[in-house]
């Protein structure tokens, strides 16, 4: 039986915060399965571009130039919504790399890349556990680690 983690934030616009992994239970990792972005404040009255990414480096990924080149890049996600015109339908579109094994730390991002006092950025990540044996899960870990120390 699969075992799910969610975590979920709020995050000014313009930083980035930890995913924090560590200390989980040996033999397993995870995969990130769901990305979700939604906006804080003025809902319905404002136009609004948000986006995220979550990364594996030990750097962030730029959520408003996302480089699909970078391998520790495991979620990018962007929702856009206008308040006045033929764009007033919210669009929300996520790319998940739901086969990258977690083990360490992540680092999401987030920016509402509209001009003028910007928003705060809802988000969600949906994440399944999966059980490894000792040599999987080992070299998952390498993987990251090589990510993250590049």
């Amino acid at each position: 039986m699969p075992e799910e983690l969610i975590m979920r934030g709020n995050t000014p616009s313009g930083t980035n915060e930890v995913l924090n992994f560590t200390g989980h239970t040996p033999g397993y990792v995870f995969r990130l399965i769901d990305f979700d972005l939604y906006p804080s404040t003025s809902i319905g009255d404002a136009n609004g571009e948000l986006c995220a990414t979550i990364t594996a480096a030990n750097t962030y990924e730029d959520p408003a130039n996302p480089n699909f080149n970078n391998a520790g890049l495991i979620g990018t996600a962007v929702f856009q919504i206008g308040k006045y015109g033929e764009n007033n339908s919210p669009a929300l579109h996520s790319v998940v790399n739901d086969l990258f094994y977690i083990t360490q730390d992540l680092i999401i991002a987030v920016v509402d890349t509209q001009a003028g006092s910007p928003m705060n950025v809802n988000w969600q990540c949906r994440f399944e556990k999966v059980k490894l044996s000792g040599g999987a899960e080992a070299v998952a870990n390498f993987n990251q680690f090589t990510i993250a120390d590049g």
